[in-house]
């Protein structure tokens, strides 16, 4: 039985299980109403009935899965990523969480499936499920951008209601309150919960704890400026209310954020599935060549053929990688409660690994050991300098491993194809009839037989290897056809006694693992730099903050501090350590915030803080920030456009880079190079007439 019929079996198998799991649970179901006696009035059309039964399906599934062990670690993760945008509402949370679970890992598993299925084997066994796991990355990254994209459409339609109703009879939690009821399901509980913080007895501690889980910084700054008029109430400034101001102030980010996604996902739709095709259509182009062009056996067969398909896969990992980079919508990763041991902090615990980390680790309190600790702390990183360069150093020994592990296997099949591949005598063109492959074959034994005999050495001469010949298989061979068995031999014996290990794989093995060392450095400085323009939403939305507190009475610096901190995600840990400090001096522990970003914006904004300590009152020293706000606020649909515009053009030439490898590099180019080698053969078989 093959490797093909023993997958078709599982699959036959699994789908069958599937079957008796389902039917069986419907069999539950119906038995639990019966028992119970609990009816439910059905929808009198076969839709509603349908929805019905789908949706308790969903719920009775989410139950049993929880049931088994690693199904229900994985449906617990996958429950927290939907928690952010369902945290209160558990029918919803259960039913969103099993069909995404469901539907990833059912594409995943085709997938994987058919790619084995395709080419039944090892190597591209870990392909498949290489591309399985891709896949999952990918659909989960759908459902989480379609959730976010409704949460954003219906915050706009909450702001558009509270503004009507607070106009009406000028109540923040009333407003708020009648908002959600006429709002979408997923942004009502999120309005519901904020009406419940400002109305509690504590409203600032439920507000934090709001703040901890909310979706997008729109919804925090929406609560905040809610709390900020319920404390210090409400006043009028240019014939409109700083509640009002503060609405559409939001109410034009969040539109701006739902074009600046729509025309990102418009420009970049499809690259991705464009840029995972070659892993489906790197067999059947190999196989129509081979059919068609007998020749190109050899190269795909060769060890330079399976560099090339390694290399294609690597530049579809990395072409995927890079796109989602540049799709990426996430304002931050950072979520406070969803901390976990990480798998450094476990391996630091190993003495010999610390040992090593000391050693390569920059001595506490020279300059490369400050920046590398600041640069940790910018990027947004919850890694301790020690456990980062226990990922370093992970990253290093697997690259070393993994290429090493791979020049050893390319050693390895490379001799391999030398004894076994057909030798084949016909052209370019054509293909083997089951005679001539039959010969082929034939004479691939002949030669691994005469290897045999020779020890597989090559220090025999041309007599000996023509000795062998006859020996093994002299009989009915022509005098030219012993001399060509014994040059093809011969040539063998050569190639295969120099498939080694060398120095320079060694060499490489080395540079990869130092390269890989240095990656995840390359990487949080990437992180630093991308996380620029989400540094300017946060001071953006200080601004916003401070425009409504500023014209408060009995505002003081610290208590702007106060506020930001409330808000704050990146710059939430300088902001808590200058307000400890600020009783010691409050110009020291300012200097020391500016000290501690290197954001120009934010230093900017504690430059006017400085100055509001006490020399000028608060309101005075931000007199101009309505104005700049308006300027920023252009600016960015500026930098939006030209953003937008650069990932698109980037996203189409990384999407479509794997196609033009596997064509040029897996097609193409190998055909061009047999070509001339089949020329050269042609010219030397004219010459000898």
């Amino acid at each position: 039985m093959t490797t093909k019929d023993v997958l078709i079996y599982i699959l036959s198998i699994s789908l069958l299980l599937f079957a008796v799991l389902y039917g069986a649970i419907i069999f539950i179901q119906k038995r639990n109403r019966q028992e119970e006696g609990f009816s439910i009035g059905y929808e009198s059309n076969t839709s509603g009935q349908l929805r019905y039964k789908h949706r308790q399906w969903f719920q009775a599934a989410y139950i049993h899965a929880l049931r088994l062990p690693l199904l229900s670690s994985y449906v617990k993760r996958m429950r927290k990523k939907i928690s952010i945008i369902h945290p209160y509402d558990e029918i919803s949370l259960r039913y969103e969480t099993m069909k995404i679970t469901l539907a990833v890992a059912i594409s995943a598993g085709l997938t994987a499936v058919l790619l084995i299925w395709m080419n039944p084997g090892l190597g591209f066994i870990l392909v498949a499920l290489l591309a399985a796991i891709v896949i999952h990355d990918l659909m989960i990254d759908v459902f989480m951008n379609r959730l976010e994209r409704r949460l954003l459409v219906q915050s706009v339609e909450l702001f558009s209601n509270v503004r009507h109703h607070y106009q009406q009879h000028g109540m923040v939690e009333e407003s708020i309150y009648e908002g959600a009821e006429t709002a979408g399901h997923e942004i009502s509980i999120h309005a519901t919960r904020i009406y419940n913080a400002l109305i509690s007895q504590d409203p600032e501690e439920q507000l934090d704890r709001y703040y901890e889980t909310a979706p997008n910084r729109y919804l925090k700054a929406f609560a905040g400026i809610a709390h900020l008029v319920m404390e210090f109430g409400d006043h009028a400034k240019k014939n409109s209310s700083i509640f009002l101001q503060g609405l559409s102030g939001l109410t034009k980010e969040t539109q701006l954020e739902i074009l600046r996604r729509d025309k990102l996902d418009y420009l970049l739709k499809g690259l991705n599935i464009i840029a995972l095709a070659p892993v489906f259509f790197t067999k059947p182009i190999e196989n129509w060549a081979r059919a068609s062009f007998p020749a190109m056996d050899e190269f795909y067969m060769s060890k330079l053929g399976m560099i090339t398909k390694l290399s294609i896969y690597v530049v579809i990992i990395v072409a995927y990688t890079l796109l989602q980079k540049l799709q990426q919508n996430s304002e931050s990763d950072y979520r406070a409660g969803f901390d976990r041991a990480s798998w450094e902090e476990q391996l630091y615990r190993f003495k010999l690994l610390r040992i090593l980390v000391n050693v390569l680790m920059p001595i506490p309190g020279t300059p490369k050991h400050e920046w590398r600790i600041r640069l940790l702390k910018e990027s947004n990183t919850r890694l301790r300098l020690e456990w980062f360069y226990i990922r370093r150093i992970v990253s290093g020994v697997v690259a070393f491993s993994v290429v090493l592990t791979a020049c050893m296997y390319l050693h390895h099949s490379s001799k391999r194809q030398l004894l076994y591949a057909p030798v084949s005598q016909i052209s370019l063109f054509g293909k083997m009839n089951p005679e001539q492959e039959k010969e082929a074959y034939q004479r691939a034994e002949t030669d691994r037989a005469v290897m045999d005999y020779l020890n597989r050495s090559n220090e025999v001469s041309f007599d000996q290897v023509k000795e062998a010949v006859i020996t093994v298989d002299g009989k009915g061979m022509t005098q030219d056809q012993i001399s060509i068995t014994v040059e093809r031999v011969l040539s063998k014996l050569e190639r295969f006694n120099l498939e080694y290990l060398k120095w320079w794989e060694v060499l490489s093995s080395i540079m990869a693992a130092v390269i890989a060392f240095y990656f995840p450095l390359w990487t949080l400085i990437f992180h630093r730099k991308v996380r620029s323009l989400e540094m300017k939403h946060e001071v953006y939305q200080f601004q916003t903050v401070i425009s409504i507190i500023r014209g408060m009475e009995r505002i003081s610096v610290e208590g702007v501090l106060e506020w930001l901190s409330r808000f704050a995600v990146m710059f939430k840990v300088p902001i808590q350590k200058s307000l400890l400090h600020y009783e010691h001096g409050a110009e020291l522990a300012l200097q020391e915030l500016k000290h501690d970003i290197w954001f120009p914006d934010f230093q900017r904004l504690v430059d006017k803080l400085l100055l509001a300590v006490d020399k000028v009152p608060i309101r005075d020293v931000f007199d101009d920030l309505e104005g700049e706000m308006a300027f920023v606020f252009e600016q960015r649909k500026q930098e939006y456009e030209r953003m937008i515009d650069t990932k698109a053009a980037w996203g189409r030439m990384i999407g479509f880079a794997p196609m033009y490898g596997l064509i040029f590099m897996y097609l193409v180019i190998p055909l061009i190079g047999m070509s001339f080698t089949q020329m050269n053969a042609y010219y030397e078989q004219i010459q000898r007439l």
